[in-house]
């Protein structure tokens, strides 16, 4: 039980989530399963479809970006706590970075079959995630 709540506070902080009530909440949490990754193991691969939503329960992972002159930039360390991959639940686009497990990691994942499911049964669901993605969209327009 401890770990739903925990993972309720992550999926809290998610933009994609915010505007879900508590339980809409923990019927998302009740999708996850669980991953584990060794050292060194590609969580997910720039270029390669989204799986979906990632949550890092334990260890240290980073993502990185491979750049067109084959240069590799870190776009940042992700820790315990910290999530990725929330557009992924909704697109089959390709990644624009690497996720790489710098030690073993152990992650919750959301695929997008799945997310996509809970939306088709809770349209207040849907309707929420879908103003999220608006605002996000009009911050982003407004900016330009």
């Amino acid at each position: 039980m401890a770990q739903e709540q925990e993972m309720i506070q992550v999926l809290m902080r998610a933009p994609l989530f915010r505007g879900l009530r508590r339980r809409q909440l923990e019927r998302l949490a009740g999708r996850f399963v669980e991953r584990k990754y060794g050292e060194g193991e590609a969580i997910v691969t720039q270029g390669k479809g989204g799986e979906g939503f990632f949550i890092i329960l334990s260890g240290e992972a980073e993502a990185v970006h491979r750049r067109a002159d084959g240069t590799t930039v870190v776009l940042n360390p992700l820790l315990a706590g910290d999530f990725f991959g929330e557009l992924a639940v909704l697109t089959d686009m390709q990644r624009t970075a690497s996720v790489i497990a710098k030690e073993p990691v152990e992650c919750l994942v959301l695929t997008r079959w799945e997310f996509v499911s809970a939306l088709k049964e809770d349209a207040e669901m849907a309707v929420a995630v879908v103003q999220q993605l608006a605002e996000r969209f009009s911050r982003l327009l407004s900016t330009l």
